[in-house]
Order: structure tokens, then sequence, then C-alpha cells
């Protein structure tokens, strides 16, 4: 099969209108429909259900669209990673959101670099969500991505799993608490993606909606490690009981046979679990020295008792 009858089958099943289809296309409305008859006789199946004023899929076509958005998305990979290879530079494109490293980029980058199979690396800084996208299309080797994302056609490890604290402003009577619960928030449990989508939404950056934050005019709902390295006057952090935890992961697509992507994925999996162990560390470290705060001050005199009185020395 050809992928020019794809593609005009793809624009159909997404407009449901042939000539919104045609003018994307740029072609007209009427090779446009004779192709989609070709492929549907070729196939034997019905792709389309059309009356004189709507166009549906079929179930037949509900699956070939599925199945043609992967292959499509597969050619223009190849292309891409074709044209890559090519390129005197040479090299592996890594794919993040700015501000949606959980910290670990440099060290990641940094690791990988001392290792016998590591190539240059080249940061490619997107949106949210775009980096699924990007490895799809062959324009990345590797991505940094927080779930939830759609996993079609890419393998991924999980580098960290954080709780989520809610940003606010320091004058936000909310700040007051020590943690807040999504009612806190007017939410239900099962609506935080209400507000940790708001916050993704818009195409904001971290500073961006801490600025927002600053000023009252939005909550934001992040993960926890955002409140130790982005501090910000005016703004404060507070945990959420009942969020789902923030889940980075690595992703690669899953056709990929290169070392050097591999060695990238071990780079990154090794600093996240060096990381993992760290904070454990520290955290016990915290709880022994509140325990022996705790008994340092059972051990004191209570003041109440005050100090024996100058008769009773006497007495002794």
């Amino acid at each position: 099969m050809e992928s020019r009858p794809l593609r005009y089958f793809v624009a159909v099943a997404e407009e449901l209108n042939f000539a919104r289809a045609a003018e994307r296309l740029g072609i007209s409305p009427p090779p446009l429909s004779r192709a989609i008859r070709r492929l549907e006789a070729d196939l034997g199946v019905t792709l389309f259900e059309r009356t004189t004023h709507s166009v549906t899929l079929t179930p037949s076509g509900e699956v070939l669209l599925a199945e043609a958005r992967i292959a499509l998305d597969a050619l223009e990979a190849a292309g891409h990673r074709a044209r890559r290879a090519a390129a005197p530079d040479g090299g592996l494109v890594l794919a993040v959101k700015a501000d949606g490293d959980a910290g670990l980029l440099k060290p990641v980058l940094e690791r990988y670099a001392a290792g016998p199979a590591a190539v240059p690396v080249t940061v490619r800084l997107c949106g949210w969500q775009q980096s699924p996208a990007l490895l799809r299309r062959g324009e990345a080797d590797v991505a940094l991505v927080h779930e939830p994302f759609d996993h079609t056609g890419l393998d991924s490890e999980t580098l960290t799993v954080e709780p989520r604290v809610a940003a606010l402003a320091a004058a936000d009577p909310l700040a007051a608490r020590d943690r807040l619960s999504p009612a806190d928030l007017g939410l239900r449990p099962g609506e935080l993606h209400r507000l940790r989508d708001g916050v993704r939404g818009e195409g904001r950056n971290l500073a961006q909606m801490l600025t927002l934050v600053s000023l009252g005019d939005m909550v934001g709902l992040l993960p926890a490690s955002v409140a130790d390295r982005y501090p910000r006057p005016g703004v404060v952090y507070r945990p959420v009981t009942d969020a789902p935890p923030a889940v980075l992961r690595i992703a690669w697509p899953q056709q990929s046979r290169s070392t050097a992507t591999a060695a990238l994925v071990r780079a990154a999996v090794a600093v996240a679990e060096a990381e993992s162990a760290q904070t454990a560390e520290a955290a016990s470290a915290r709880a022994a020295e509140a325990v022996r705060s705790v008994r340092t001050a059972e051990a004191l005199p209570d003041p109440a008792e005050g100090a024996p009185s100058e008769p009773a020395r006497a007495a002794r």
C-alpha cells in the first residue's frame, strides 16, 4: 500500500469533511473522493458512512485511522533518521520540556559523556507533551517526559516518582496550613488533573506560572522537587494529600537499536537511582536527628518544677 492514499484517508478521517480535507491536502474534492473510493475497493471495506450532511468513520475506518497514523509516523521518522545519520555532526537528540527534568538533565549528560559509547548530545527544548511525537517522527532519539503521555511506539523506564505540592501565593489563606487536601483546592480527588493540566496548558513555562502564582492569579500542582529547586519570593509550597504522584520517565522509540541511545538510557537510570538513594539517606538522617532532639528534650528537667529552694539545700 502506498503512503499517499493513507495520507488522504487520515486527512478525511480527521476533518470528517471532504472539502476541508481537500483544502488541507492542496487538491480538489473530486480526486480526493475517488482516491478514498479506490482505497475502500482495494481493502474490501467501507471506511466512511457518507450522507448529504455528514461524514463518519465506520468501525473499519476507526481501526485503519489508528494504524495509518502509526505507519505514517514511522515513514516520516525513517526519513528524519536517515537525514540525521548523514549529517556531519551526527549524535543524539534528547527532547525535554524546560524545567521538566526533575533536576536530572545535567548529571545525566555528565555521566553519559564519561562513558565509552558517548556521542554528542543535542538537547531539544519542547512544550508539554511534544516530546513523544518528536520521538515517533524521528526528530529525537530519547526524551525525558512526565506521565501521562501517549506510549504508542515507545519504550520507557521510570526515573522518579515524586509527591506533588501546591504552589500558592504567600498571602493565600491556604498558605497558613501545613498540608492541603483536594477539597481545600476546590477539587474532588478525581479532578486533580484539571489543576495539573491547567498548569501545563497555554504554553506557560515554570517562571511564568510562578509569577502568576505569586500574584494570586492561579494555584499550581507541581512535583515536590520544584519546591527545593525553585524557591520564589511570594510563593509557598504545600504538600497535597491524595494527589497522584509526578512520574518522570525516559522514553525512546521501540524500534531503536542504537547503542548510544541505550547507553544514555542506562546513564539516566543510574543517576536517578543514585539521586533516590541520596534523598532516602538524607530523609533518614533528618528523622534520626528529630528522634535525638526529642530524647534530649525529654531528658531535660521540667522548668515548672524549678530549682530547689535554699531551705531545701540546707536540709540536705
